[in-house]
């Protein structure tokens, strides 16, 4: 058996979301966008503390480090990357461009994971991918020409709630079967030999 840490990658990518979803709505034009440099320096520092060795070592079956390690690690880095730039007042043009790269990854990876039928619910998990996707996709044009559009950010807002509540759904699903098919594990040094 492996040591399998995605749900914990699950969770943190739907917190993520949901705080991006709020920044999008409430926080582009707000007064005090520092309000939200804590909470994507912890998503962003998760995710890199995860992704990255999931990347290095693949310690799940097959292309699901792929999948989940390189799409953690490109959305970690620009949440890292975003408390930084709001820390110091920086212009966050250049990661919605990022984004946009980091978006089309996870739009690619949620169309192939359905055509291979990765996965329990490959639709869902191409699903979520795809909704993530879109949000990065679509951060330049909110970031500068319908900025100040209020029904556009809403529209936004609510793709980023739904992606994030198909990666919760997702996550506390598995987080109840890990804890079932992962309740005998023991590591290598523990374990008796018959």
């Amino acid at each position: 058996m492996f040591i399998n840490y995605i749900t914990l990658m699950l969770i943190n990518m739907a917190a993520g979301l949901v705080l991006l979803a709020d920044f999008v709505y409430r926080g582009l034009d707000g007064a005090n966008q520092k309000r939200w440099i804590p909470g994507f320096g912890l998503v962003g520092a998760i995710a890199l503390v995860t992704g990255l060795p999931m990347i290095w070592t693949w310690p799940v079956i097959g292309s699901f480090n792929i999948s989940f390690g390189e799409t953690t690690v490109l959305f970690g880095g620009l949440y890292v990357a975003a408390a930084i730039a709001i820390a110091q007042g920086w212009d966050l043009l250049s990661l919605a461009v990022y984004a946009f790269f980091a978006g089309l990854t996870s739009i690619v990876i949620g169309l192939r994971i359905v055509n291979l039928g990765q996965t329990l619910q490959p639709l869902v998990a191409g699903l979520g991918f795809g909704l993530t996707g879109l949000g990065g996709v679509l951060a330049a044009p909110t970031l500068t020409y319908l900025r100040y559009n209020k029904s556009w950010r809403t529209a936004g807002a609510v793709v980023l709630l739904l992606a994030a509540l198909v990666w919760a759904i997702i996550g506390y699903r598995a987080y109840w079967g890990h804890l079932e098919s992962f309740g005998d594990w023991q590591p290598p040094v523990m374990r008796v030999d018959p």
